[in-house]
């Protein structure tokens, strides 16, 4: 049973900056494909980005060109780097793991179709 846990978190201005964490449990990461999602309260959840097994990333519309998604497997860890920061980026955050060998790994996770959910981060985009 692979447990997750996001920080990270917080309060950043427009233009700002964050690097969130995932970090994993109960399991070897580097088995797993790794997404990171956002939902906030009473809106449906956002897909924005994912990294395969093998290390291949993909990344939604609204984030691409200023997030970044990484993996240290011996670390069993998985990161989001959050570069120009907007307030429409405001959410929690999520990070999500499928046990999935497409390299494409926006085919599950667009879906929704992970296997396992951390509890999330709050990211607040305000001046």
């Amino acid at each position: 049973q692979l447990q997750l846990v996001e920080s990270g978190g917080g309060l950043v201005q427009p233009g700002g900056s964050l690097r969130l964490s995932c970090a994993a449990s109960g399991d070897t990461l580097g088995a797993y494909a790794i997404g990171w999602s956002r939902q906030a309260p009473g809106k449906e959840r956002e897909w924005i980005t994912c990294i395969s097994r093998a290390g291949l990333t993909t990344y939604a519309d609204s984030v691409k060109g200023r997030f970044t998604i990484s993996r240290d497997n011996a670390k069993n860890s998985i990161y989001l780097q959050m570069n120009s920061l907007r307030p429409e980026d405001t959410s929690n955050y999520y990070c999500e793991a499928v046990n999935g060998a497409q390299p494409f790994c926006s085919i599950y996770f667009l879906r929704g179709a992970y296997d396992y959910r951390g509890q999330g981060t709050q990211v607040t985009v305000s001046s």
